[in-house]
């Protein structure tokens, strides 16, 4: 037994090497060191660590089952309340979430609740345990719109209940944000998505891709038309946000949605795809989130020195502090108090550099982070050939301009209720980016199983 104050360590991929794979960066827990780190929980009578996770999880209960070597127990009591622990055990902020609030990391560190879900989620794959299907229907259909984290969640917890569930899906793979906006070096698609999206087809979940709602069909057809008695929209928020800066327009600039998109759903990275992209000797990648982070750790395994270029301090960088971490590893140069003013661009018309001010932090600004001011006369050049704007999406307006009666903010987000996703459209429920904006898995998650709940009583009657 080693020190109960500190979380058995992880093995990883050397950085070294992992900067020119796209393998996964940390392999996980074997079953003995899973146990041991599961016998460092305390078993808290009021556990703070399930209401500290979005999906409610019983987390001292999966970890008791680990504790005893009950691994297949541990995959039953997850599965009551995820629909997806491989991905939760990989790409959710633990550290704010269940670990963040976990009574262990008071006097030591937190248990390490993320890949003790992980190690029993892949044990589970690997000995072909699988959730069980309902078994009888109850002959009410609901459609779900995009094969994210929400419509999964959201399917799932509806065929659970023994609802006929068809999930509509935009682009030719299921799976969303979790296909083609994480990389493969954080979530491998078909050794971890795929099967987890399998996972959902077997409790009775029909997918249908390549059907864009709003284009192919729109809601009230699918209420009016299709026999569907209630929708989920859970369709993300894919259109990325610019600058406005003078040279965006240049060749060679581009979203992260797009960059992560062409890499990892259609396999840029690959030689033997006709899908390449364009990777550039020099990238700058302008944001701080996760998604900056993914875009720049892609660019840089792609074959490019990779520069960050963040307006605020370290300390104020939105992403994970693991994902920052293994940034800095993999050799990713933070430029950091550092502000875009103009894209520089050639002769004919490619981005040649990038044209830059330093900041210092003033006051705080209404998210209670300090303001980034300009330092007068600090301007200066970076010489690129790549930009990569990662500045945070928000929902494509398709759906909420071909549907009556569904409202959206100005922010352009479904107006929906947060216990139960209802919109102003009657049986129409939403959730996830297309509601809160940019915000992570499992919280989209949270909101799909709070959708499936509301719309179970709204069509009971309740």
């Amino acid at each position: 037994m080693g020190d109960v104050l500190k979380k058995v360590p992880v093995r990883e991929q050397d950085a070294k090497v992992r900067a020119t794979n796209f393998e996964e960066v940390c392999y996980g827990y074997n079953q003995e060191e899973a146990m041991e780190e599961a016998a460092r929980c305390i078993n808290c009578k009021n556990a703070k660590c399930i209401t500290g996770c979005p999906v409610a999880i019983n987390i001292p209960g999966f970890i008791h089952e680990v504790k005893e070597g009950n691994i297949e127990e541990a995959y039953k009591v997850i599965g009551k309340s995820s629909a997806l622990p491989a991905v939760c055990g990989r790409v959710c902020p633990q550290e704010s979430q269940c670990e963040g609030v976990c009574i262990r990391g008071i006097k030591g560190e937190p248990v390490s609740i993320g890949k003790l879900e992980r190690f029993v989620a892949d044990w589970a794959r690997e000995h072909g345990i699988s959730p069980e299907k309902p078994a009888s229907t109850n002959g009410k259909k609901v459609a779900v719109i995009g094969s994210g984290p929400a419509g999964l969640t959201c399917a799932g917890d509806l065929a659970k209940m023994g609802y006929e569930v068809t999930i509509f899906e935009a682009l030719h793979e299921p799976g969303g944000v979790l296909v083609y906006g994480i990389p493969e070096f954080r979530l491998p698609k078909k050794g971890v998505v795929a099967p987890e999206i399998e996972n959902v087809k077997k409790l009775g979940v029909k997918i249908e891709t390549n059907v864009v709602i709003g284009k192919s069909v729109t809601i009230d057809e699918l209420l009016n038309d299709e026999g569907f008695d209630a929708v989920f929209i859970g369709s993300g928020a894919g259109l990325p946000k610019f600058m406005g800066i003078p040279g965006e327009n240049a060749n060679g600039v581009f979203s992260a949605n797009e960059y992560l998109t062409r890499s990892n759903l259609m396999k840029a990275f690959d030689e033997n795809y006709d899908t390449p992209i364009m990777i550039g000797k020099k990238v700058a990648v302008v944001g701080g989130g996760n998604v900056a982070m993914d875009a720049a750790r892609t660019a840089l395994r792609l074959g490019a020195e990779v520069h960050i270029v963040y307006r605020r301090s370290e300390a104020e960088l939105p992403a994970r502090v693991e994902e920052v971490h293994h940034a800095k590893q993999e050799g990713i140069i933070f430029d950091l108090l550092t502000n875009p003013l103009e894209i520089l661009v050639d002769d004919n018309g490619w981005v040649r550099g990038m044209s830059c001010i330093k900041m210092e932090l003033g006051e705080p600004d209404e998210s209670g982070r300090r303001r980034p001011v300009e330092i007068k006369g600090s301007e200066f050049e970076i010489e690129l050939d790549t930009v990569i704007m990662s500045l945070g999406t928000s929902p494509n307006p398709l759906i909420s301009s071909t549907t009556k009666g569904l409202e959206t903010n100005r922010r352009k987000c479904i107006v929906a209720q947060e216990e139960n996703g209802a919109t102003t459209k009657e049986g129409v429920y939403a959730g996830g980016d297309a509601v809160t904006g940019a915000a992570t898995v499992i919280l989209a998650m949270g909101a799909g199983k709070s959708a499936a709940q509301g719309i179970d009583e709204f069509l009971n009657g309740k």
